[in-house]
C-alpha cells in the first residue's frame, strides 16, 4: 500500500511542488527556500525603441517647430489655453505632446517650488509620476474604446474635484473624433467654461469628424508629417546609442518607407536591427528585402530599361527583383516616384544641388530628367496610375505588372502627335526624340520610305504651288491602332498663304429687344431653335424643302409622314418673332435639298479633299490599319454650312427725313422742257 504522503507529493503533470511560505499552521517554522542556481541576467523587458526614445521635452520633439515655438510663449506669458486640439497623421507625436504639456503644467521644479514650465524638470515627483503613467492627475481615455455618453459624463463627474497631487487635472482623449454625437454635445458646455484647474488635451486623425462646436472650443495644433532628412538623422543618433550601424542608404530607405511617422520609422528601425544583427553594418539590401522593395538602382535601371523601349532587360529586372521577395505591385510604386522625382528635377533644375536629395536621384535623377521631355514622362506617368490600379485588382499581380512594362516598353520608340506632324509634313528640321534612344517611326518600320514619299509630294518643286496647307484640329476622331496619331486630324483651309489669318473673335450675340424677322430660309429655321421649339426644329432641318422665301411668304415641300398642322405652327412662331403676318403655301416642286442634306454633301467634300492631300495619304501610309474620323471645320454652323450672306439691306441715315415726292431732288444732267 502507498504512503498517503509520498502520493500526495509525487506529480505527474511535470510542475514543481509547492514551496510553503510563512509559518506553518501549527506555528513550525517554516522551510528554508533554497535559492536559485543561476539567476537570470536580465529581467527587465525588452523597450521598443518607440517607447524608450519617446520624447519628454519639447526641445526632443522634431518637425514641430511651428507648435513647439508657440507653446513655448504661451508658458511664457501665461497664456496658456483651457483645450488644446491636436491632430496629424499617426505617429507624429500627438499623444507625446499631450504628456509634455501634462507635465509641463504640472512641473514643480527640484526645489518644489516651481511653476508651469516649458521646460519641464523631470525630477520633481508630479514629472516621475507623469512619466511612469501613474499620476492620479492625469487621465487618459482610448475614444476609440469609450464612445459612449456615460463615458464622457464621468469625466465631467471628475472635472467637479480639485485635483488631488498635482496643480492641474488633464484629461488626454485620444481619437477623440471616436466619439458619439451624444457625447460630444455633453461635453460641449464643459469644454467651454471648465473649472480653473482643468484642462482638456484632445488628439485625433481625422479632424473632418471632429464637430465644429468642439473645435471652436480649442485651441488647435496640426501636426505636420516629418521630412525624411529629419528622420533620417534621428534614425542615425538612436542607432549610434544602440550601438548598431546603419549605411545611409539604409536609414533613406527606412525614412522613406516611414512616410513621415516618427512611430512607423522607429518601428521599422527596430525590425532593420534585428535583420541585420549579425552584420558589422546593415545596408540597404537588407531593409530592400524587408521593406519587400526592389533596390533603388534596379528601380533606375527598370526605368530606364522601360522607357527606352527594352521589354527583355525590364522583365529580367523584374524577375530578379520578383525572386529577391520584392513585390512588383510596389516595384512599380517605386517606378511611379521615380517618374516624380524627374519630374520635378526638369521642372526646378535648383533641385539638382539640393542637399536634401539622395545621391542617386542627384545623379541618375539628373541625367534622365535632360534624356527625357516632359510629354513622354507624362506619357509614363499616366500608364502607371493605370497599371497599378490594374495591379491591384489582378489575381496574378506579377502577371499584371509584366503586362504594364511591356506595355511601357511598347510606347516607348512611338513618337508623340507633334512630333509626327513635324516629321511628316517636314516641318522643323529632324523631329525631337520622344525617348532616349529617339523615336522610332513605326511598327513595320517602313516609315522613312512613306515620310520622304510625302515630302517629295507634298513639298513645292520645280515653281508649282503644293497643296495648301492643313490646320490640325484638336478634338476630333481618328480611329487608329497607333495612339500617337489618335489626338488630331487634317482640315483643308481655305487659303494657302503662308501666314495664317487669326481666327476671328467670337462674341455673343445680345439677346433681341424688339421683333426679329428672319431674311432667309435658314435664319427661319434657327428662330424656331431660338423658340425652343424642338420637334418643330427638328422637322424643319430635316424633312423640309424651301421651294421659295422672302420676309413674310414662304413656299416649301413636307416629306411624306410630317405632321400635317406644321405650317400652321412654323407660321404661329414665326408671327410671334417677327410681329408681322407670314403666308405658308404648300408646293410639289422639287426645291432645295433640306439643311442637313446640303450640310452632309459639304462634309462628304470635305473629307475627299482631306483624304485626297499628301499629308494624309502619308500618315495612311505609316499606319496602315488608320482610318479617317469625323472631319471638323469651326468655320461652319450648326448645320454644317459656311455663313450665309444675307440679302443687301439699303439704310437711310437715321437723321434722314421723309421726303415729299415732288420734293425728291432731280437729276441735274435731265431737263424737262
Amino acid at each position: 500500500m502507498t504512503d498517503k504522503t509520498d502520493a500526495h507529493h509525487s506529480r505527474d503533470d511535470g510542475l514543481p511542488d509547492p514551496v510553503m511560505e510563512g509559518p506553518g499552521l501549527f506555528g513550525d517554522a517554516a522551510p528554508a527556500v533554497p535559492a536559485p542556481a543561476s539567476p537570470p541576467q536580465n529581467t527587465s523587458p525588452y523597450r521598443v525603441l518607440a517607447r524608450k526614445y519617446r520624447p519628454t521635452t519639447f526641445d526632443d520633439l522634431i518637425g514641430q517647430e511651428a507648435m513647439v515655438r508657440t507653446l513655448r510663449n504661451a508658458f511664457a506669458l501665461g497664456r496658456v489655453a483651457h483645450a488644446f486640439m491636436l491632430t496629424g497623421v499617426r505617429g507624429v507625436g500627438k499623444t507625446t505632446t499631450a504628456r509634455i504639456i501634462a507635465r509641463a503644467l504640472n512641473c514643480i521644479g527640484p526645489d518644489g517650488n516651481g511653476g508651469p514650465t516649458a521646460d519641464p524638470c523631470g525630477v520633481c515627483t508630479n514629472c516621475v509620476a507623469i512619466l511612469n503613467d501613474r499620476h492620479p492627475d492625469v487621465l487618459e481615455m482610448d475614444a476609440a474604446s469609450r464612445t459612449g455618453v456615460d463615458d464622457v459624463r464621468e469625466i465631467i463627474e471628475a472635472t467637479r474635484f480639485r485635483p488631488m497631487q498635482g496643480r492641474m487635472k488633464v484629461f488626454i482623449i485620444d481619437e477623440v473624433h471616436m466619439l458619439s454625437r451624444n457625447a460630444f454635445n455633453a461635453l460641449l458646455k464643459t469644454l467651454e467654461e471648465p473649472p480653473a484647474q482643468v484642462t482638456f488635451i484632445f488628439a485625433t486623425t481625422e479632424l473632418r469628424k471632429v464637430p465644429v462646436t468642439v473645435l471652436s472650443r480649442c485651441q488647435r495644433f496640426d501636426l505636420r508629417r516629418v521630412p525624411q532628412a529629419d528622420l533620417a538623422a534621428l534614425f542615425a543618433r538612436i542607432a549610434e546609442k544602440e550601438h548598431v550601424r546603419l549605411s545611409e542608404d539604409a536609414l533613406a530607405l527606412i525614412a522613406r518607407a516611414a512616410d513621415g511617422s516618427v512611430r512607423d520609422g522607429l518601428s521599422l528601425l527596430d525590425q532593420a536591427i534585428a535583420q541585420g544583427e549579425d552584420e558589422a553594418e546593415i545596408g540597404a539590401s537588407v531593409v530592400s528585402d524587408m521593406l519587400g522593395l526592389a533596390d533603388r538602382q534596379v528601380v533606375f535601371d527598370l526605368l530606364d530599361a522601360a522607357m527606352t523601349g527594352k521589354p527583355d532587360q525590364a522583365l529580367a529586372l523584374a524577375d530578379a527583383a520578383h525572386a529577391r521577395g520584392a513585390d512588383l505591385g510596389l516595384v512599380l510604386g517605386d517606378m511611379l516616384d521615380l517618374i516624380h522625382t524627374i519630374s520635378r528635377l526638369r521642372a526646378v533644375p535648383s533641385l539638382r544641388d539640393s542637399a536634401e536629395m539622395p545621391e542617386a536621384e542627384r545623379v541618375r535623377g539628373t541625367e534622365m530628367a535632360e534624356a527625357f521631355p516632359v510629354p513622354v514622362l507624362m506619357r509614363a506617368w499616366q500608364m502607371l496610375v493605370k497599371g497599378l490600379k490594374e495591379v491591384e485588382m489582378a489575381s496574378d499581380r506579377r502577371a499584371a505588372a509584366d503586362m504594364v512594362l511591356i506595355r511601357l516598353c511598347y510606347v516607348a520608340d512611338l513618337p508623340s502627335p507633334e512630333d509626327l506632324v513635324r516629321r511628316l509634313s517636314g516641318q522643323g528640321g529632324a523631329p525631337a526624340p520622344s525617348g532616349a534612344q529617339g523615336g522610332a517611326a513605326g511598327p513595320e518600320g517602313n516609315a522613312p520610305s512613306a515620310l520622304s514619299e510625302a515630302r517629295s509630294d507634298g513639298g513645292r518643286s520645280g515653281g508649282q504651288e503644293g497643296p495648301p496647307p492643313l490646320r490640325m484640329v484638336a478634338g476630333t476622331s481618328v480611329t487608329t491602332s497607333a495612339p500617337a496619331v489618335a489626338s488630331a486630324v487634317a482640315v483643308q483651309e481655305p487659303e494657302a498663304d503662308a501666314t495664317p489669318s487669326p481666327e476671328p473673335e467670337v462674341v455673343a450675340a445680345p439677346e433681341p429687344q424688339g421683333p426679329v424677322v428672319p431674311r432667309t430660309w435658314r435664319e427661319a429655321v434657327a428662330l424656331v431653335k431660338g423658340r425652343r421649339e424642338a420637334l418643330l426644329h427638328g422637322n424643319l432641318r430635316n424633312g423640309v424643302h424651301v421651294v421659295s422665301f422672302a420676309p413674310g411668304a414662304i413656299t416649301m415641300r413636307m416629306q411624306p409622314g410630317l405632321p400635317a398642322d406644321l405650317p400652321r405652327q412654323f407660321q404661329k412662331v414665326l408671327e410671334s418673332a417677327s410681329e408681322m403676318p407670314w403666308r405658308i403655301r404648300l408646293s410639289q416642286e422639287e426645291g432645295e435639298p433640306t439643311l442637313d442634306e446640303q450640310g452632309a454633301e459639304i462634309i462628304q467634300f470635305q473629307r475627299r479633299t482631306a483624304q485626297a492631300h499628301p499629308l494624309v495619304k502619308a500618315i495612311l501610309a505609316v499606319f496602315p490599319d488608320a482610318e479617317l474620323g469625323d472631319v471638323q471645320d469651326h468655320a461652319l454652323d450648326e448645320y454644317g454650312l459656311p455663313p450665309e450672306e444675307p440679302p443687301e439691306l439699303v439704310f437711310a441715315p437715321l437723321d434722314a427725313e421723309l421726303l415729299d415726292e415732288d420734293e425728291r431732288p432731280s437729276d441735274p444732267g435731265l431737263s424737262i422742257d
